[in-house]
């Protein structure tokens, strides 16, 4: 298994939440897109923040909690099609269950519950080079649809 952390939320070229994941030396990130109700999940949790009324991640944990589990650790475990697979362990007393969970709702609860996050061999052969996802040539093509986006949308509104 290999630690990993969550580096951001960013967003493809057609504005789709991409989640980024690294490893502890930040030279390979791993991203796996997710949809935007779990971009805001994951980034509420990274930012500290709390929702005025608790986030479904929020009463998952708080469910742990009352009940006396703890998540210790989620493991993206598998890729097939390219979706991938997690895991929760999640101990309760002298207990370990592995609960199946879409990576983005596990780490969104393990951010939650400052639980470490691991990726397995087989996904990490999907990660990619730190700065050929960061290199200067996608910043740029980036920039240029934001801008073209920015302006279309301010067309629209007048």
């Amino acid at each position: 298994m290999i630690p990993v952390k969550v580096k951001e939320i960013a967003f493809d070229l057609s504005m789709n939440p991409v989640l980024l994941l690294v490893d502890e030396a930040e030279i390979k990130v791993l991203p796996i897109w997710i949809g935007h109700f779990e971009a805001h999940a994951i980034a509420v949790a990274l930012e500290g923040g709390a929702a005025p009324r608790p986030l479904t991640h929020d009463l998952l944990k708080t469910l742990c909690d009352e009940f006396g589990g703890a998540v210790t650790r989620v493991v993206i475990n598998d890729v097939r099609d390219g979706t991938y697979y997690a895991q929760l362990y999640i101990l309760k007393k002298d207990r370990e269950s592995v609960v199946d969970a879409r990576p983005s709702d596990a780490i969104a609860l393990a951010l939650r519950s400052v639980a470490p996050i691991f990726i397995s061999e087989k996904v990490a052969d999907y990660a990619l080079p730190m700065e050929e996802l960061f290199s200067e040539e996608r910043q740029e093509a980036l920039r240029q649809i934001l801008e073209e986006h920015q302006k279309t949308s301010k067309k629209s509104l007048h």
